[in-house]
Formats: structure tokens, C-alpha cells, sequence
């Protein structure tokens, strides 16, 4: 009765998911792509059931990063095996779409109403689901469980603002996490929470993005450019609403500052003597933030605008700031920065993912709040490739102090590499775990 209940809410909320599409899709086109897919419309015939359709789904931009260490490994075992990829948000598709092959497909997580989830189910005839993370719909796991298709939660989180929020909702998630066939969760931490809801959980595997790569041509890139410009280059990766604006309202005090004079000298502001660049999470942010730059004094060259080479910091008359303004480039960025702040910690967000950063050999900062990576960054921090500081001006002082000390620096980023690869393996456990749950189907290589 109760998930009835939800079902009719979930039917009732389609127009309501419509216009949200619509006016997001005005800054990111991609939510305008084949609307219709997402209520579990789509065109041509049902796929014919050859039993080798092997479904991800990657909600968004980080999930489908983490999917496509999985994706490279399954194609190596299943070399018959046909990709289905769903996304949720236009960032995770566009990313998506690069991992595809000739005869792979790729479309939008239906919306969980039981006729588009239904439809989905249907027309793609997927032999197995693989969500990434965190991504479980009560009618999406209820049609799974009905039309026999194993259903899986792969490189697993929950954090405990997640466990709370899953706790007032017990009576739709307890049964969504039962009808799972396998839980694989990332730490011990998650495996308890998950367990909780009635997740099966099967095993603890670690973290699938510290097996991936980053793109090697954009690291080398950005260390070339790091090399040339003579000065040190801080990020604050993957920003979040209101933490850019607390920046650079200290980095506007630190300029300010800087017209006093101390025994005669003038005192170099933070701003100038290191290079900041701002790398927004949403990309339908960077317009706001390129306009929030402005409206504290400082210029903006934004990284669409740079073209082959780096901006000449002397052109403009007052200190400018970078704009990491593209989608897929972290690995540039990275290798540019001598050091990253992380976004999405300095606030009460739950932080975001510092593992690229260890991948790209790049020390962090971050704030108090990393609940959504807990262990994690606990991890980081035990092995010297990231500090804790309790807010942005913590950060602001010891980034001016680290990329001063060369061997303390130097220390961090040797710890970030190790840290990176000490922490590999996730994707062999996972990819075994795969094959085991499809043979116990009858079902050994596609």
C-alpha cells in the first residue's frame, strides 16, 4: 500500500519533473535531449533478448568516472557483452557517451514510476543492473525484482546524513535495499549503514576511482603549463555555491592589506603572489562565478578563452583569477595546481572526492566537512596527503605557507602518490564479483 501511495505521487510529479528539465535545460542544453526516454519512451523495437546486455548506471559525472574503470575490465571478461549505460544529469551522459562502443546504447534512468520503469525494463532486456554508488529507486528495485533481473549496488556509500534521511523514510527504503541482490560496499562504515536498510551486503571493496587513470595527455599539459609560469597555482576544485564568494572576499582582504607597508616594504597580497583558479562542481554555475569575480575587483580569464596556451597574468590591470569554465578537464587542472582546496567541505556539503586528486598527485585541503567521502579523507589525512583546516581562511594561510616550503610540499605530493595507488584494487573484487553472480545465472561468458 505505501509504496502505492508512492507511485502515485511519483506519477502525479511527471509535469512538475518536466519543467524542471525545461529550465534546466536553458543553461545545459543536454537535459533537452530525448525527454521521453525518461518516462520509458523510446523509439524502435525492443532489443532482441540475446542475454549479453550488461547495464550500468551512472547517475552523474563522478559515478560515471568510477563506472568507467568497470566498464574497461567487464569488455576484457565479457567481450561479448553489450553496454547499456543510463544516466541522470547531462554532465554524466555527455561523459558517458565517450565510454560507448559500436552496438553499446545509452539512455536516461527512467523515472521510477512502475510503467516507465516497466517500459525500461522491456525494451532494453538487461541481463543484469549495476548501479554506481548510491542511485536506488523503490520501483526501479521492486521491477528488477519482478522481471528476475539481479540488481546490484556497486562501489556502495551511505553516509550517516544519508542513513538518517533513509531512516524517516523506512517504510519505502528498507524494502527497495531487501529487493537487492548484492550490496559491494566501499568501507566497513558504509557496509554497516547499508546492512541497517536490509541491504545484502556481500563484501567490502574498496573505492573503483582509485583504480582509475587520469587522462595522461591533460596531466602532462597542465604540469608543462605549471612548470612555465613561474609561480604557484592553488585550485579550489569542484567549488560550491557560497564557498567561492567567502574566498574571495579573503583574498579581497589579503589586497587590501597589502597597501600598508611594514619597515618600508610593500607586503605582497596572497592574491598576487599565488595564481588561484576556481573550478566550479555544476557547470551551470560558471557564468554566475565569472560574474562574482568581477564584482570583488578582480579580473576573470576564463579557461574556454585560453585556447592552446596560458593566460599572461601582467595583461590585466588587476589580479586575475582563473576559471576552470570545461567539463572533463580535472586532470588539467590538477596537474596545473601545485596544491587544491576542496570544494564542497568548507561548507556543510559533505565535500567532494579527493581521490583524483591523489591520482594526479596533487596535496588537498579541506575543511571540516568531508561526510560524504568519511574514511576517505581520513585516509588522506593519515598519510600526509591532505590537511584539515577549520575554514577558508585556515586554508588560504596554509596554502600560502605550503607552496612556500619546498620539501614540505614536495613531502605531500610523494604522499599522494602513494596514498593513490596504496589504495587500488576495488575494480578486480568487483569484476569477480560480477561474473560470480552471473554464472550463478548459467550465464559464464556472453
Amino acid at each position: 500500500m505505501m509504496r502505492l501511495l508512492y507511485s502515485l505521487f511519483m506519477w502525479l510529479a511527471q509535469p512538475l519533473v518536466r519543467r524542471k528539465l525545461a529550465r534546466r535545460g536553458v543553461q545545459e542544453p543536454g537535459y533537452l535531449h530525448a525527454v521521453e526516454e525518461r518516462f520509458g519512451r523510446y523509439q524502435g523495437q525492443p532489443l532482441a533478448d540475446g542475454g549479453n546486455t550488461i547495464w550500468i548506471h551512472a547517475v552523474s559525472l563522478g559515478e560515471t568516472r568510477a563506472a568507467a574503470v568497470l566498464v574497461a575490465r567487464l569488455r576484457e571478461r565479457l567481450p561479448g557483452m553489450r553496454l547499456l549505460l543510463t544516466h541522470g544529469t547531462a554532465t554524466g551522459r555527455a561523459e558517458g557517451a565517450t565510454l560507448l562502443r559500436e552496438g553499446d546504447l545509452q539512455t536516461w534512468q527512467p523515472w521510477d514510476t512502475p510503467g516507465a520503469v516497466q517500459r525500461f525494463l522491456h525494451h532494453f532486456k538487461p541481463r543484469i543492473g549495476i548501479l554506481i554508488e548510491t542511485e536506488l529507486w523503490p520501483n526501479l528495485a521492486a521491477g528488477c525484482q519482478q522481471a528476475g533481473v539481479p540488481l546490484v549496488l556497486a562501489n556502495a556509500r551511505l553516509s550517516d546524513k544519508s542513513l538518517r534521511q533513509a531512516r524517516r523514510l523506512a517504510w519505502l527504503a528498507r524494502p527497495a535495499y531487501r529487493r537487492l541482490s548484492a550490496v559491494w560496499a566501499q568501507t566497513q562504515d558504509d557496509a554497516a549503514r547499508l546492512a541497517e536498510l536490509g541491504g545484502p551486503v556481500c563484501g567490502v571493496f574498496g573505492n573503483l576511482k582509485f583504480d582509475a587513470t587520469p587522462n595522461p595527455a591533460q596531466l602532462a599539459a597542465g604540469r608543462a603549463w605549471r612548470s612555465s609560469l613561474g609561480r604557484p597555482v592553488v585550485m579550489f576544485a569542484s567549488s560550491r555555491e557560497g564557498e567561492e564568494d567567502a574566498l574571495l572576499q579573503i583574498l579581497k582582504s589579503h589586497q587590501a592589506s597589502a597597501l600598508a607597508k611594514k619597515n618600508g616594504v610593500a607586503i605582497e597580497s596572497v592574491a598576487n603572489s599565488i595564481q588561484w583558479l576556481m573550478v566550479p562542481r555544476h557547470p551551470q554555475r560558471f557564468g554566475e562565478v565569472a560574474a562574482l569575480i568581477e564584482s570583488h575587483g578582480f579580473a576573470v580569464m576564463r579557461r574556454s578563452a585560453w585556447g592552446e596556451g596560458l593566460p599572461v597574468p601582467d595583461e590585466f590591470g588587476a589580479p586575475v583569477i582563473w576559471l576552470g569554465d570545461s567539463v572533463g578537464e580535472m586532470a588539467l587542472y590538477y596537474g596545473l595546481s601545485d596544491l587544491a582546496l576542496l570544494g564542497g567541505s568548507f561548507a556543510p556539503l559533505g565535500g567532494q572526492n579527493l581521490i583524483e586528486a591523489a591520482a594526479c598527485s596533487c596535496p588537498v585541503v579541506m575543511g571540516p566537512h568531508t561526510f560524504n567521502f568519511a574514511e576517505a579523507a581520513e585516509l588522506a589525512l593519515a598519510a600526509g596527503a591532505a590537511i584539515r583546516v577549520p575554514g577558508l581562511q585556515g586554508a588560504v594561510e596554509v596554502a600560502q605557507t605550503l607552496v612556500n616550503d619546498r620539501s614540505r610540499h614536495v613531502a605531500m605530493v610523494d604522499a599522494a602518490t602513494r596514498f593513490s595507488g596504496a589504495n587500488r584494487g576495488a575494480v578486480d573484487k568487483t569484476v569477480a564479483a560480477v561474473l560470480a553472480l552471473l554464472g550463478q545465472q548459467g550465464v559464464d561468458a556472453l
